[in-house]
C-alpha cells in the first residue's frame, strides 16, 4: 500500500526525554503516523532500554520496538549549553514529552506551567509514576506498579502469582500518553489551545483493573487467580485434547455453550443441566464441567478438536510459541511484516495495528545513538566548529 496524503501527523515536531518503554511507546506511535520526533538521549550510553539485551543484531530488543522511524540527539542536560539546546528545539516543537524522574524537568524550568508561559500552543506531555501528590516521588517500575495496581491479585494461580509476561503498566501509559497527545493537537487545531497532558503508570493501569475491581468491590468475594482460564466465565481457557495438544476454547453467550454441547462434546442434555445452564453456575461447578469436557474430547487430535470447534461456530484459539506467532499465518497473509534498518541489520517489524485506508505507516530506521546529533545541531543554527567544541565538552 502507498500513502495518497501526507501522513496526518506530518509536520509535526515532537521533542521526547525519554527513557525505556512508556514514553518511548507514545512517541514511536506518533512517528508512525508522520511526527518528526527528536528523541534526547544522554551521551555516551543513551536511553538505558538500549542495553536491556543484545539480541536483535547485537541491539536490545526492546529498543528496536519502541524506536524505529526517529531521530537520536545526545545531549548533557547537566550543563548549561545542553539545557540552551533543548530549549531552542522545545520553542520549535509542537509537542514536549517526558518521563524522566519526578521534578527532573521542573527544575530546568521546563515544567509545563513554565512552558506554557512561553509557548502557549505547545502540547507538553509528563509520564509519572504515581502522578502529583503524595506518592509523586515513589520509584514506578513496572513489576511494582502491577503489584500496587492489583494485577498480581489476579493473575497466576491459586497457590501462586504471576506477573504479566510483557510491560503492561509502561504499554498502558504509553497508549494512553499517545491517545491524549492526539486529543490536545485535536483540541489546539480547534480552539488554538493546547492542553497540557499528564498520565501515571498506576493510574493507566489501575483503568485497565476496572472489570475485577468492580467485581470484588459489587461482588463481594475478589476474582479467583485462575491461570490461563477466565476467572469468571466458564467455559473459556485451554483443554487438552486426546493427542496432549493444546486447544482454548471461549463460551461468551448461550448459543455458543448449547453448539459447544451438541456439536463439540455430544452431549445435548447438558444444555439445560442446572449445573452448567448458565454462566454463573457454570464458574461455581467449574472443576466438574471441566472434567466433563476433558473426558468428551478425549477421542480428538488437538486439530481434530480445532476443527470440530471452528465447524460448530465456537471460539478456539491454539496456545502459541514466540515461534509460532512470528509465522502466524494473519500476519504474514495480511502483509503486516516491513523491513526496518536498525545500526546492526535489517529486520521485520510488524505495521501498526491501527490501519489507516490511504496511508502508509512510517517505518524508518532505528537510530544509533547520536546519529543525528550534528545535522540538529546545524538545523538550530551551529556551525562545525561549535559542534566541535561541544563534543570536546562532551555536552553532545
Amino acid at each position: 500500500m502507498t500513502s495518497t496524503h501526507p501522513l496526518p501527523l506530518n509536520g509535526i515536531t515532537v521533542i521526547s526525554l525519554e527513557q525505556a518503554v512508556a514514553a518511548p511507546y507514545a512517541t514511536r506511535q506518533l512517528a508512525d503516523l508522520g511526527a518528526r520526533v527528536i528523541k534526547i538521549e544522554r551521551p555516551g550510553a543513551g536511553d538505558f532500554a538500549r542495553g536491556y539485551d543484545e539480541t536483535v543484531h547485537g541491539e536490545s530488543s526492546y529498543f528496536v520496538w519502541l524506536n524505529r522511524s526517529k531521530e537520536s540527539l545526545t545531549l548533557d542536560l547537566k550543563s548549561a549549553a545542553g539545557q540552551k539546546v533543548l530549549r531552542e528545539l522545545v520553542a520549535g516543537a509542537d509537542v514536549f514529552l517526558q518521563n524522566l524522574g519526578p521534578g527532573a524537568t521542573s527544575r530546568m524550568g521546563l515544567g509545563a506551567d513554565a512552558l506554557k508561559e512561553l509557548h502557549p500552543r505547545l502540547v507538553v506531555c509528563d509520564i509519572t509514576g504515581y502522578g502529583e501528590g503524595p506518592w509523586q516521588s515513589r520509584k514506578a517500575y513496572d513489576l511494582l506498579v502491577q503489584a500496587e495496581a492489583g494485577l498480581l491479585e489476579v493473575s497466576g494461580t491459586e497457590d501462586d502469582v504471576a506477573k504479566a509476561g510483557i510491560s503492561v503498566a509502561d504499554i498502558a501509559a504509553g497508549s494512553f500518553a499517545y491517545s491524549g497527545i492526539l486529543a490536545a493537537l485535536y483540541t489546539r487545531a480547534m480552539t488554538g489551545e493546547a492542553p497540557a497532558v499528564t498520565v501515571s503508570l498506576f493510574e493507566a493501569l489501575a483503568e485497565w483493573m476496572g472489570s475485577p475491581m468492580y467485581y470484588s468491590q459489587y461482588g463481594g468475594t475478589p476474582s479467583r487467580r485462575t491461570g490461563a482460564r477466565h476467572a469468571t466465565i466458564a467455559p473459556y481457557g485451554p483443554f487438552t485434547a486426546g493427542d496432549g495438544g493444546t486447544v482454548l476454547l471461549a463460551i461468551q453467550n448461550q448459543p455458543e455453550w448449547e453448539r459447544l454441547c451438541t456439536e463439540v462434546l455430544d452431549l445435548p442434555d447438558l444444555v439445560d443441566d442446572p449445573r452448567f445452564a448458565k454462566n454463573p453456575a457454570r464458574v461455581l461447578h467449574r472443576e466438574e464441567l471441566e472434567a466433563i469436557i476433558t473426558a468428551a474430547i478425549e477421542p480428538f487430535s488437538a486439530d481434530e478438536l480445532e476443527e470440530r470447534l471452528e465447524n460448530a461456530g465456537v471460539a478456539n484459539a491454539r496456545m502459541n510459541t514466540m515461534a509460532q506467532l512470528w509465522d502466524h499465518p494473519v500476519l504474514s497473509e495480511r502483509d503486516r511484516w516491513r523491513d526496518v534498518k536498525t545500526p546492526g541489520g535489517h529486520i521485520r517489524a510488524l505495521l501498526p495495528p491501527a490501519t489507516l485506508r490511504g496511508f502508509e505507516s512510517r517505518m524508518d530506521p532505528v537510530p544509533a545513538l547520536g546519529e543525528h546529533t550534528a545535522a540538529i545541531l546545524r538545523e538550530l543554527g551551529r556551525s562545525d566548529t561549535d559542534i566541535a567544541e561541544l563534543r570536546e565538552e562532551r555536552v553532545i
